[in-house]
C-alpha cells in the first residue's frame, strides 16, 4: 500500500507529477507552473489530447519536460466539485501511476477536505489481495510507494485525512476476510481476528458451540451441525460516548456463513467457489467496528457476528427438520440453503435481549433474489422503521454505497407460514428477499430495525473508480456514517 502525504506545495523539476484539474478552467497554481516551465507545451498538448478536465477523464503525457510523466486528471465542473467526485478522481488515477515509485500530486488550489478524500480515494484503490501470489513476475506488480499530496493547508489536509485513514484501514479488513479462501478462514479463524480489534480498544467476546448449546442457539446450530468446523459467536463493543452521556448503543450485526455449500439443499457447482463471501455481512460488521475504533467514535456501537460452515454430511441439518430459536420460536426448515436467516435469528434476539439497542442493522448476503430485483448497483433495504430507513439511504449515498427500499407486509408473511411450526424458513420463489426479511422480522422484538441484504453489492466482477476487482466491502462505509449521523451528531 502506497504512503499518503500531504506536502507543502512545490513543483518537482523530475519525475511523475499530477495534475488536478477542473473543467473549463485554465491551470491554476503549481499546474500554471507546470505549463509555464514547458513554455506552454504542457496546456498545448493537453489540447491536442482533447483534455477538457471532464469527471473522470484521465490524460497521460510522457517525457514532458523535465518530467517522466505527467498525468492530467479531471475533476469535474468546479462548483460541483465535492468529496465523493474528489475520491473518484483519486481511485481512477491509480492505475495509471501503479508502476512508479514515487508521485507528487499538485493539489495546491484544492480545499485541504478535497485534498484528504483525492487521497483517501487513491488509497482505497491500491489495496490488493496478493497473500497467495508466489510466481507473479516483478514487472506485473504494482511498485507505487508514495504519493506526496500538494496543498496550500497541508496540515489541514492531513488532519482531514486521519479519520478516513482509519475508515480505509475498516475497508481493507473487510476485503482481505471476504477475500480469504473458505480452508484458512473458517469460523474459528474469523473469530480470532476479530479479536484483533482489541489492540484498538473494542471489547471482544467469543462464544464456542457450549455456551451457544446452553443459550438454547437452535437455529444457528442447526445450520452448523453438518461441518466438522464449530461455529462462532462473537461480540465487539465499542465504547467510545462521552462520559456521562448515557446512550443505548447502536447494533450492527452480520451474516457470517464462511462457506455455504447449500447443506443437504446442495447448490450447483458452478460458481459455488464464489460461497467463501457469503461472510461479507459479518466482514462488513467488523469492518466497521474496526473504522469506529480506528477514529475514536464518540458513540456506543455493539457488533454481533453468527459464524458458521454450512455442509453437507451425514450429521447435516435436514429439510423438514424443525429447530427450537433462541426466542423460543420454531422453524420448520424446508431448504437448508435458506440458512443465512436462521444464523441471524439467534443473534439478533440474543442482541436486542441483551443490550437493548436503539436500534439493529443487519448485514448478510442473504437472497439471489435480490440480484434479480436489483441488479449489482443497490442492496435491497427492509425496515420496521422509517427514520431509520431513511437515514441509511442518506448515508449510503453520501458514500456511494446505494440502497433501495423494498417493501414489508402482512401479505408476504403468510407466505412463511408454517403448518407444523411457528414458521418455515422459506416462502417459495415470489419475492424471496421479502419473504426472508420478514422471516428476520420476527426476531426483532419490536426494536428500530433494518436488514441490508447485499448479495448483490459484496462482490464487483469488475474494476469501479475506488473498489478493486474483487470484494467491496460494501457495509463498511455506509455503517461508519451511520453511526457518525445517528450516534455522533444526534
Amino acid at each position: 500500500m502506497p504512503d499518503i502525504a500531504f506536502v507543502k506545495p512545490a513543483l518537482p523539476r523530475n519525475g511523475v507529477l499530477v495534475l488536478p484539474m477542473t473543467e473549463g478552467d485554465p491551470p491554476a497554481g503549481l499546474a500554471q507552473e507546470a505549463d509555464g516551465a514547458t513554455g506552454g507545451l504542457l496546456v498545448r498538448a493537453l489540447e491536442a489530447a482533447g483534455f477538457k478536465g471532464r469527471k473522470g477523464q484521465a490524460t497521460t503525457l510522457h517525457a514532458l519536460g523535465d518530467w517522466t510523466k505527467v498525468v492530467a486528471l479531471g475533476l469535474g465542473k468546479a462548483a460541483e466539485l465535492k468529496p465523493e467526485a474528489a475520491e473518484a478522481a483519486g481511485g481512477s488515477l491509480v492505475p495509471a501511476i501503479s508502476g512508479d515509485r514515487e508521485v507528487t500530486v499538485a493539489a495546491d488550489t484544492l480545499d485541504p477536505q478535497l485534498a484528504a478524500s483525492l487521497g483517501f480515494g487513491a488509497l482505497l484503490r491500491a489495496w490488493r489481495f496478493d497473500r497467495y501470489r508466489t510466481t507473479e513476475k516483478e514487472e506485473d506488480k504494482p511498485k507505487l510507494e508514495r504519493l506526496a499530496i500538494a496543498n496550500a493547508n497541508a496540515t489541514a489536509a492531513k488532519t482531514a485525512f486521519g479519520p478516513l485513514r482509519a475508515v480505509a484501514d475498516g475497508v481493507f479488513l473487510t476485503r482481505e476476510l471476504v477475500s480469504e479462501p473458505p480452508n484458512v478462514l473458517d469460523p474459528a479463524e474469523f473469530a480470532e481476528r476479530c479479536r484483533g480489534l482489541e489492540r484498538l480498544g473494542v471489547e471482544v467476546e467469543v462464544l464456542g458451540p457450549k455456551e451457544m448449546k446452553r443459550l438454547g442457539f437452535g437455529a444457528l446450530l442447526g445450520v452448523a451441525q453438518g461441518s466438522a468446523k464449530e461455529p462462532r459467536m462473537v461480540v465487539m463493543q465499542w465504547k467510545g460516548a462521552p462520559k456521562g452521556k448515557k446512550q443505548k448503543p447502536l447494533a450492527l450485526i452480520g451474516k457470517g456463513v464462511t462457506f455455504d455449500t447449500g447443506g443437504i439443499s446442495i447448490k450447483p457447482s458452478a460458481g459455488m467457489e464464489d460461497m467463501k463471501w457469503d461472510m461479507a455481512g459479518a466482514g462488513a460488521v467488523v469492518g466497521a467496528m474496526a473504522a469506529l475504533a480506528g477514529r475514536k467514535a464518540k458513540a456506543d456501537v455493539v457488533g454481533l457476528v453468527g459464524l458458521v460452515e454450512n455442509m453437507p454430511s451425514g450429521t447435516a441439518q435436514r429439510p423438514g427438520d424443525v429447530v427450537k430459536t433462541y426466542s423460543g420460536q420454531t422453524v420448520e426448515v424446508i431448504n437448508t440453503d435458506a440458512e443465512g436467516r436462521l444464523v441471524l435469528a439467534d443473534v439478533m434476539w440474543y442482541c436486542q435481549e441483551r443490550f437493548d439497542p436503539r436500534a439493529m442493522v443487519d448485514l448478510a448476503t442473504l437472497t439471489g433474489a435480490i440480484i434479480i430485483a436489483l441488479g449489482n448497483e443497490h442492496a435491497g433495504l427492509f425496515s420496521n422503521d422509517e427514520e431509520l430507513a431513511h437515514r441509511i439511504i442518506a448515508a449510503g449515498v453520501s458514500v456511494g454505497e446505494k440502497c433501495w427500499r423494498m417493501p414489508l407486509g402482512d401479505a408476504y408473511d403468510k407466505q412463511i407460514k408454517s403448518d407444523i411450526a411457528d414458521m418455515k424458513n422459506v416462502g417459495g420463489r415470489p419475492g424471496g428477499s421479502i419473504t426472508a426479511a420478514q422471516f428476520l422480522q420476527r426476531f426483532t422484538n419490536g426494536k428500530p430495525w433494518a436488514h441490508l441484504d447485499i448479495a448483490g453489492t459484496a462482490w464487483s466482477s469488475k474494476d469501479q473508480p475506488t473498489v478493486p476487482k474483487g470484494a467491496t466491502a460494501f457495509g463498511v462505509r455506509l455503517l461508519d456514517r451511520l453511526v457518525a449521523e445517528m450516534a455522533e451528531e444526534g
